[in-house]
């Protein structure tokens, strides 16, 4: 009995070894993406620095589209550090990258394009992965309303 066990026991404990360190992972991606979100993407639109002024400018968005979007970025990168929120918050940045795509195709000429594209990956490895949240989420709303 002994025999067989052991050999589970330490399967088991390797399994969870693993999961643990994917969970790690998942989350150190989680916030080096709202890093990105939040400083690198959001901030220099909300604060009008000149190079996304004159992008949206370009774009014909103004600064209400440069706000706009900032805002909407700031938000996915505080949701991407909510438990309950990661998944959706994952699921609405890519939305925007899919945009961004499309800008970058239609009117920068696909400069840089991959951008978006790369971005998304991690995304939809996040918004895959936290997809459980997704029930707890549509739970605390229906007890809500």
């Amino acid at each position: 009995m002994s025999e067989t066990t052991a050999p589970l026991t330490s399967v088991t404990s390797a399994s969870s070894a693993r999961g643990r360190r994917a969970h790690l992972a998942l989350r150190a991606l989680q916030v080096v993406l709202a890093l990105f979100y939040g400083i690198a993407s959001a901030l220099p639109k909300l604060i009008a620095h000149p190079s996304a002024v004159e992008s949206f400018d370009k774009i014909g968005w103004g600064s209400a589209g440069m706000y706009t979007i900032g805002a909407l970025e700031l938000a996915g990168a505080v949701a991407l550090l909510i438990p309950v929120l990661q998944s959706v918050a994952a699921m609405a940045l890519s939305a925007l990258m899919v945009g961004a795509f499309i800008v970058q195709l239609t009117v920068f000429d696909g400069q840089y394009a991959a951008t978006p594209l790369i971005l998304m990956v991690p995304l939809a490895l996040i918004a895959w992965a936290r997809r459980g949240h997704n029930a707890d989420l549509l739970r605390l709303i229906r007890r809500r309303a």
